[in-house]
């Protein structure tokens, strides 16, 4: 498939092997064993079910309880230094992910933690702005933009820093349809494997893989058609029982 090509060209494979974590006595992941080089990758997933901590663990910003995450043989939390260069993460809220004032600032962290000097990271700010057409945001505040603007500065920081893995945690919920797409045709360019985390399944039935992930395992991993197919049916079959005990939170 055109996509495993590019994944293949890029020489990267995400191997998770019996990844746990467990918080206040709670199993949050239990024993997820994944080996992937394909360039597009879903997870669905209840709320609850670990898709955010699947993302945090992937991205090396959570370290499992057992088990170990390396993309291109290096163990991303164990390597902050690799984790930082290789994989960028994309929340679902840009507010939580945002932490400077400016456009220019926000951008410019990234490439300055790569160890870019001041000039450099201001060169490669104006690079990114001038590839999205937002030139004209150099020296603009964040605090006015729309909420999909904000995700747009939140992107373009990841893509300023071109990790060769972006985890996507549900970073186009609460975004109109036009913004929804826009933010889509950009993150699709992206020469870097993309590992999207969704609870709709629209979103994903163009990507060659999708893991199901359900009480923190694996219960299906496969071609995005039969997966989607069969994790659709089990939420309708839910949706339609008159037993609220089991609604998600």
């Amino acid at each position: 498939m055109r996509g495993r090509g590019k994944a293949a060209r890029l020489g990267i494979t995400l191997d998770m092997t019996d990844v746990s974590l467990t918080r206040e006595g709670c199993a949050i992941l239990r024993g997820i064993s994944v080996r992937a080089d394909e360039a597009r990758i879903g997870v669905v997933g209840r709320n609850g079910s670990g898709k955010s901590t699947l993302a945090r663990v992937i991205a090396g910003l959570e370290l499992p309880d057992e088990g170990r995450v390396r993309l291109g043989g290096t163990d991303m939390a164990r390597d902050r230094r690799a984790a930082i260069r290789t994989v960028g993460i994309l929340f679902q809220n840009p507010d939580h992910q945002i932490i400077f004032p400016t456009v220019d600032e926000e951008i410019a962290f990234g490439l300055r933690q790569l160890g870019r000097t001041v000039a450099e990271a201001a060169e490669g700010v104006r690079a990114i702005l001038a590839r999205f057409g937002k030139a004209h945001w150099a020296g603009a505040a964040i605090h006015p933009l729309s909420q999909g603007q904000k995700q747009l500065v939140c992107l373009m920081s990841i893509l300023a820093m071109r990790p060769q893995l972006i985890v996507l945690d549900e970073p186009l919920s609460g975004l109109d349809i036009p913004t929804r797409m826009q933010l889509m045709r950009y993150l699709e360019s992206a020469e870097a494997q993309l590992i999207h985390i969704s609870h709709d399944p629209d979103v994903l039935r163009d990507y060659e893989r999708v893991l199901w992930i359900a009480d923190g395992r694996i219960a299906q991993d496969g071609a995005a058609a039969p997966v989607l197919a069969a994790f659709t049916a089990e939420m309708e079959r839910l949706g339609g029982m008159d037993d609220i005990a089991d609604l998600a939170g």
